[in-house]
């Protein structure tokens, strides 16, 4: 090609990306977003094949399944800031481009350090893709009632993703090895790359002081620590321990220096003044309640399912597809309900209405009752997604333009911090309610009941080798004390989801959409050069 042809076709590019429809842009979006949210958990079906095959210990076991949220975790205010000082369409299509190489190294791996390595990679691709797609959809859809139904529709996508991803990963795992599980990404991101080149717009925020390297670097180690630090606890280990203890304390030092580094600067990584806005610092705050509140739940949940009741995973999946399908109609009708209740009432309702989910769930018992399960879980995702759609999308629309992709990463953290902390706490309220009831069950060892206090499984596999009368009587004991652990961790859950109603009464009255004229039917501005130019940080440390 020669080079009078290239420069004809670079500005049509420009022109193609700048201004093709926001609904065309936000298909793009949430593809990248649903590759992100299956990954999450597509390989947590394939566990097995990979012990088989690589044979990990238990530590390396741990870090294969949990490198990915923690990396990702840890990463998103580095990227979500750094997309907007160099661009956000420049981060996403680096995003799309290693978590394609990514995927590649993880389908075949041929040790376990290569698919750990494989998985930390593609936590760094997924990390520059979330806040990315969150804050160009701020950019491309300027007035706040379409952005409401843009956002309705990029979070039923990712409720989509993370229900599909065991679903999709137990189908490859039925006609092809474990590795087929990340080779899906491939052909998807080899489409997105250039698809995405071509038609999303670039955008960057209007800052042009320095980039932080020091604070980005300091809120990664920081958030890295504190995660990793209440995974541990989530497992199981003491608060105590070497394993819990330091990282937390280091992250939690780390993010304290972080924040008060960032109020001397005069061009900070990320503006904490934001967080003097009542709306977006309690949009925050129900994201962090809402999570803490129900995804230990959903771990418990799944186990009552197939231990309790004695479902297969396949059909476990199936039955918490209700709770899925209620999500997605929960974000596709929610800018409707944005504008017709306001942010302030749809939130405090659908924490109320996941309330009465959890309460209703307490009625579960050791047999099997298919009518109440659904009723429950229709009910939890449909007041879990309005919880979710009211907050972020007042979050978005409060944060100032060009600081959407800090926050939008601000917004993506505090999502995969409550669901950490949701899992250690709640974790600990089921075993310190289920451990009390095996230690006197009658003909059984204290050793055996020390064991089987551990986990409902351990206690089966305890019963087992016991056998005769004694090993009924503990399998019978620990179903009982798992239902009655499941109770009392309900119990919590929706008192922590009332507390969340009470703090969205801070929220707005009423959705206001006085920038919507200015933005509706507008195509978006092909971005000039010297604008461009201008816009360009400098990176120091």
């Amino acid at each position: 090609m020669s080079g009078t042809t290239a420069a004809a076709v670079r500005p049509c590019r420009r022109a193609a990306g700048a201004g093709a429809n926001r609904w065309v842009v936000l298909v793009v979006l949430c593809t990248s977003l649903l590759l992100v949210a299956l990954d999450a958990t597509v390989l947590h079906v394939a566990v097995p094949a990979v012990t088989e095959d690589l044979r990990p210990g238990a530590t390396e076991l741990l870090w294969i399944v949990d490198v990915y949220p923690l990396v990702c975790a840890s990463l998103l205010i580095l990227f979500g800031t750094l997309g907007d000082r160099i661009g956000r369409r420049r981060v996403l299509l680096l995003g799309y481009a290693l978590f394609g190489v990514a995927s590649a190294v993880a389908a075949f791996a041929p040790s376990a350090q290569t698919l750990i390595l494989a998985r930390a990679l593609l936590g760094v691709g997924g990390a520059m893709i979330m806040p990315a797609t969150l804050s160009i959809l701020r950019q491309v859809f300027p007035g706040r009632r379409e952005r409401a139904l843009a956002i309705g529709i990029w979070s039923a996508v990712a409720a989509v993703g993370a229900a599909v991803g065991p679903l999709l990963g137990g189908f490859l795992l039925e006609h092809f090895w474990w590795g087929s599980v990340f080779l899906v990404n491939i052909p998807l991101m080899l489409v997105s790359l250039p698809v995405g080149r071509i038609l999303l717009p670039e955008s960057r925020g209007g800052r042009c002081g320095p980039w932080d390297v020091t604070g980005a670097l300091m809120a990664a180690a920081g958030l890295f620590g504190v995660v990793l630090g209440v995974k541990q606890l989530g497992a199981g280990d003491p608060a105590t321990s070497p394993s819990a203890l330091p990282p937390l304390l280091l992250g939690a030092a780390l993010l304290f220096f972080f924040v008060r580094r960032q109020r001397r600067l005069p061009h900070p990584l990320v503006d904490l003044r934001m967080f003097r806005r009542p709306a977006f610092s309690t949009s925050v705050g129900c994201i962090v309640l809402a999570m803490l509140a129900l995804v230990g739940l959903e771990l418990i949940a799944a186990q009552y399912l197939q231990l309790v009741l004695g479902l297969s995973p396949l059909q476990t999946g199936l039955r918490l597809l209700p709770l899925t399908v209620a999500a997605m109609a929960a974000g596709l009708a929610g800018a409707r309900m944005l504008r017709r209740f306001g942010p302030r009432r749809m939130v405090c309702v659908g924490f109320c209405l996941t309330a009465a989910a959890v309460l209703t769930l307490t009625a579960m018992g050791a047999t099997d009752n298919p009518a109440l399960l659904l009723a429950g879980f229709v009910l939890l995702g449909f007041g879990l997604e309005t919880t979710l759609f009211g907050a972020y999308e007042s979050m978005l629309s409060e944060a100032p333009a060009d600081q959407a992709g800090g926050a939008a990463a601000i917004g993506e953290t505090s999502y995969q911090l409550g669901a950490g902390i949701g899992i250690a706490l709640l974790g600990s309220v089921m075993n310190a309610a289920y451990a009390p009831g095996l230690r006197t069950v009658p003909g059984v060892p204290r050793h055996a009941s020390d064991a089987a206090g551990h986990s409902l499984g351990e206690a089966y596999e305890v019963a087992g080798r016991l056998g005769g009368a004694a090993g009924t009587a503990l399998r019978r004991a620990a179903r009982d004390s798992f239902v009655h652990g499941l109770h009392v961790t309900l119990l919590v859950s929706a008192g922590l989801l009332l507390l969340g109603a009470a703090m969205a009464l801070r929220l707005p009255r009423i959705m206001q959409c006085g920038e919507e004229a200015a933005g509706a039917g507008v195509e978006l501005p092909a971005p000039r050069e010297s604008e461009a130019a201008a816009g360009k940080p400098r990176v120091t440390a």
